[in-house]
């Protein structure tokens, strides 16, 4: 006698981990395609990344730890968008740490530790030639956290993290030139006092490129909407 069986249905399988949609919209940051105020609907987003909301909502999660976004009870997450007092904050915060990353780097300015900063500032220039300007915007945030993580320091570089993106944020509401706000010329000067194992001119640049930046911001833009459609629909 035949028996007939009843299929179970597969799970379904996600195709992003989490770590990889937590990349995939820190990167969107980034590069300023995904603007402060924008609403990271949980149910789109799984639409998108093909993963379930509980997968969405950890991720959303991480980044509301980390103050990148802010969940707001009834409305939903929301990228965040700071306001004036906690930009002077991330920019007082930020001139404590980085002279302290500068100064361990330079005692660690191996050849190694060396040619992965020029590498990664002939990177900058490569795309401000190319006239690329997601990949200038991006590599620029990214020199930071290069320094940090090549100092050696698993918090001071989980910090500066969390701190580059946030002033990421800053530059988006305040309507800061990326062109201006962070220099690559200025990233060259910064290596060459590593290089030379000067860490308190390293530090001292690295102070007067902070202010830059914190001087090119201004305090009356409005982000826009966007379409995380447009944003991520291809990933």
């Amino acid at each position: 006698m035949s028996t007939t069986s009843t299929a179970i249905p597969a799970p379904r399988r996600e195709r992003d981990s989490s770590e990889e949609i937590y990349e995939k919209i820190y990167v969107a940051i980034q590069e300023h395609r995904l603007l402060p105020g924008t609403k990271l609907a949980e149910e789109r987003l799984a639409e998108i990344f093909k993963v379930s909301r509980p997968r969405i909502r950890e991720v959303l999660t991480r980044f509301a730890y980390e103050q990148i976004v802010e969940l707001i009870p009834n409305k939903g997450a929301f990228v965040a968008r700071p306001t004036i007092e906690q930009a002077r904050d991330v920019f007082e915060a930020r001139r404590v740490i980085e002279p302290a990353i500068m100064r361990r780097l330079a005692q660690r300015a191996t050849p190694d530790v060396v040619d992965a900063l020029l590498a990664h500032v002939d990177q900058e220039m490569g795309a401000r030639t190319r006239g690329d300007k997601r990949a200038v915007i991006r590599l620029s945030g990214e020199f930071h956290n290069l320094c940090a993580d090549l100092a050696g320091n698993t918090t001071l570089a989980r910090t500066q993290r969390e701190l580059s993106t946030l002033t990421c944020l800053i530059i988006l509401v305040y309507d800061a030139p990326p062109a201006e706000s962070c220099r690559a010329d200025e990233h060259a000067l910064i290596v060459e006092a590593i290089k030379s194992k000067d860490a308190e001119r390293a530090a001292q640049l690295m102070l007067h490129h902070l202010d830059h930046i914190e001087k090119s911001v201004n305090l009356n833009q409005e982000p826009e909407e966007v379409n995380l459609e447009d944003i991520f629909g291809a990933s």
